[in-house]
């Protein structure tokens, strides 16, 4: 019988440890990025940039950012902002496109919030700028390492 105990220790040992490499961290994180975009828009809208993101945790990276979308819109604009991540449990976890849509209005100066999502990652932004804008356009929000 000891035989028999010690065994099943050792098989139960040994499956919780292959389990553990897919295990997420025990808590998220908050991210915050502050940021950089400027950019045009005629029917097609296109904007880039670049941030700098930190997390509770101590980890940080430069990115660079590009928007591309369509819809009912034209202008051009300079923005800066800060963005907050939720659903993050690993800084390499805001890397990847977002999806978003907006509806924007703005002379000379203006602000305006847009949040957005990438599976279980939410992205809220908040930013002002220069410039002027008007329309309504769908598209995507993406976040690359620098």
């Amino acid at each position: 019988m000891r035989i028999t105990t010690t065994s099943l220790a050792a098989l139960l040992a040994g499956a919780s440890l292959l389990a553990a490499p897919g295990a997420r961290a025990a808590h998220e994180i908050a991210c915050r990025m502050n940021f950089s975009l400027s950019g045009w828009s005629a029917f097609y809208k296109t904007s880039s940039g670049a941030g700098e993101i930190r997390c509770s945790n101590g980890q940080h990276m430069r990115v660079h950012l590009s928007s591309k979308g369509g819809g009912l819109t034209f202008g051009r604009s300079s923005i800066s902002g800060i963005g907050k991540f939720s659903g993050i449990y690993d800084i390499r976890e805001v890397l990847g496109t977002y999806a978003n849509a907006e509806a924007h209005a703005g002379a000379a100066r203006s602000a305006r919030s847009t949040a957005m999502t990438k599976g279980n990652v939410s992205l809220a932004l908040s930013c002002s700028g220069t410039g002027w804008n008007l329309g309504v356009d769908f598209g995507k929000f993406t976040i690359s390492a620098d």
